[in-house]
């Protein structure tokens, strides 16, 4: 039995949500998203919110179960109140700017590197070193500051690049004498 599965996705107010067979369309203050889930759970509206439910006891729709009601709870949440990524640069002379609608990145090669956000994301930048990535859309969210932080991954012996804020480089020690 799916733990997270039992539970029902809660429906904040100033959110509308609709079910149209296996499809789940979220509509909030965030905007709009929608998620197709599979065959092998139903998903039925009731007074506490959204209940997904595998359609047998097969191997299959039981571990399809959980991940389907993460599915729709993340595109609840999306639409409500959005998701974050936060990225710290580390090393001298490395910063980020936004330059009207792009993210401009100086992070020691020879030249800038220039990022525009698809559409549905916005990039923010407090401080030099730091970088705030937000949108409603949990996974486009995490994709876009994954390809940020590919242009330069942090290193292991100074631990220079561009890294999540909670994420542990571990570090290495140098070459001896």
């Amino acid at each position: 039995m799916s733990r997270l599965g039992k539970l029902a996705v809660a429906i904040p107010d100033g959110v509308t949500v609709t079910v149209d067979g296996q499809t789940v369309t979220a509509k909030g203050p965030k905007g709009e998203l929608s998620v197709a889930l599979v065959d092998a759970v139903t998903v039925a509206q009731t007074d506490e919110g959204l209940a997904i439910k595998p359609v047998d006891d097969s191997r299959q729709a039981r571990s399809a179960w959980g991940m389907s009601r993460t599915l729709v709870y993340n595109v609840v949440a999306g639409v409500s109140a959005g998701f974050e990524r936060r990225l710290a640069i580390t090393g001298v002379g490395y910063r980020a700017l936004m330059e009207g609608n792009e993210l401009k990145l100086a992070l020691g090669y020879s030249h800038d590197i220039f990022f525009k956000p698809p559409e549905g994301v916005e990039i923010e930048t407090p401080a030099a070193t730091e970088i705030i990535v937000r949108g409603a859309d949990k996974q486009q969210v995490g994709q876009v500051a994954a390809n940020i932080r590919e242009f330069r991954p942090p290193e292991p012996y100074k631990g220079k690049g561009v890294r999540f804020v909670d994420e542990y480089v571990h570090r290495k020690e140098g070459k001896k004498k």
